[in-house]
């Protein structure tokens, strides 16, 4: 079952990004208290109460709304007033979305309830539009998530430095090139 995320969530989605960041599967600066984490943490903050973050665009300096809907999730039915067991956010990019976070409790993993939120995360009106997720190379958790994804029909681009892309084998051309592009070290143009 899922459910729109708000700011409420804000601690359950805190301890979640904070575990998944020690062992690996986020941005390790995530995983204590840093200046990173706490400008990341009022950025998600932001996010949950109103719906979006603002961003400085690189090229021009401009700041910009990025929209970011976002979902809990329960493995059943019926969540009886237990905390949320997992969660997804997106971010709006040219023409959709990037799943831009997600994770589950370590606890439920390995019993199909990553499937089933992933299914029901892609299932979302974001979801339908997603057509990237980034993920960090070095996860443990990375063969698994790329299985789950060819699922959905997203197909591994290449790497990064420190992430592999996946791109939706129906995304719009234009966004394709773009993320070829990055993969490959050549900057998108415009």
């Amino acid at each position: 079952m899922l459910a729109p995320a708000h700011v409420g969530h804000l601690a359950m989605l805190r301890s979640l990004i904070r575990q998944n960041a020690a062992e690996g599967s986020f941005d390790s600066g995530l995983a204590a208290d840093s200046t990173q984490s706490v400008e990341f943490f009022d950025k998600l903050k932001r996010a949950l109460v109103h719906g979006y973050f603002i961003e400085e665009d690189l090229k021009t300096g401009r700041l910009e709304s990025i929209a970011v809907p976002g979902y809990v999730f329960w493995p059943d039915d019926r969540h009886s007033g237990n905390p949320p067991a997992g969660f997804g956010l997106f971010r709006a990019i040219a023409g959709g979305f990037e799943l831009w976070l997600a994770a589950l409790e370590f606890a439920r993993r390995g019993g199909g309830h990553g499937r089933t939120m992933l299914d029901a995360l892609l299932a979302t009106p974001p979801g339908r539009k997603t057509w990237i997720v980034r993920i960090p190379r070095d996860s443990r958790y990375r063969a698994t998530v790329e299985h789950l994804l060819r699922t959905h029909s997203f197909d591994r681009v290449g790497d990064t430095t420190r992430l592999r892309w996946f791109l939706r084998s129906d995304a719009p051309a234009a966004l394709a090139v773009k993320v070829h592009r990055a993969v490959n070290g050549n900057p998108p143009r415009d």
